[in-house]
């Protein structure tokens, strides 16, 4: 091996790995999106020949992009079965609402109201691509400028660990989430909760921001809590 060989080994060998890398993270989010939006249900089998024949990957990415999503909570490991889309029992449902409302609460209440214009204009923004998805009927494009809404909103808080409990629990609930993206009322309530959250960071009426945060958590909960006829 030349000297020029050795030195660009270890750049070769980095750039492998973050295209690896990069692949896993846009085959789990990919899969993510599908479970969120409900076209993967809870308790489906997640066979990994399938998944390399659909994302073109190796069995070793493909594997690490199923730890990736394991490890955020949206799926399960089990003996002789392999990888599934997470199912929850009543109770779960209910004990992860619980911890979502109490550290999505507190994340509102920490945000320094009123919020000045620079600041809230992300949140603004992705509260206009979600409305406009769900004018014309794009669930993919609402569940995404929905999740983007709220990232800002609560990345307005100023505890960062607070905030990365807010956005783990909510991937948690991913599956949970999914039973509220294919119904039009409930996308439309989702909407209007959106601005009434904007409304309160722009006048510093921080009570009712927590109060629509807490609110605007009981539809996915109680749509899964049904299915299970557990409401």
């Amino acid at each position: 091996m030349t000297a020029e060989a050795s030195n660009a080994l270890p750049d070769a060998v980095r750039a492998t790995r973050q295209r690896a890398s990069a692949q896993v993270e846009a085959i789990a989010g990919e899969l993510e999106e599908d479970i969120a939006m409900g076209l993967l249900h809870p308790r489906e089998r997640l066979v990994e020949d399938v998944l390399m024949e659909r994302f073109d990957a190796k069995r070793h990415v493909v594997r690490s992009a199923l730890t990736t999503l394991e490890t955020r909570g949206a799926v399960e490991r089990r003996a002789h079965v392999g990888a599934l889309v997470r199912s929850f029992s009543a109770q779960e449902v209910r004990d992860l609402y619980d911890v979502r409302e109490l550290v999505e609460t507190a994340c509102a209440r920490a945000i320094a109201t009123p919020v000045p214009g620079e600041q809230i204009r992300p949140v603004e923004d992705a509260m206009h691509e979600h409305e406009q998805a769900v004018a014309r009927g794009d669930r993919r494009s609402a569940l995404r400028a929905n999740i983007r809404f709220h990232e800002h909103l609560f990345g307005l808080a100023p505890n960062p660990f607070l905030v990365e409990s807010v956005r783990r629990h909510a991937r948690m609930a991913s599956p949970i989430r999914s039973l509220t993206v294919v119904n039009d009322k409930l996308l439309e309530r989702s909407r209007d909760e959106h601005r009434a959250m904007v409304v309160a960071l722009r006048e510093g009426r921080t009570d009712d921001l927590v109060r629509v945060c807490a609110a605007h958590l009981e539809p996915s909960r109680d749509a899964y809590l049904s299915l299970l006829g557990e409401l």
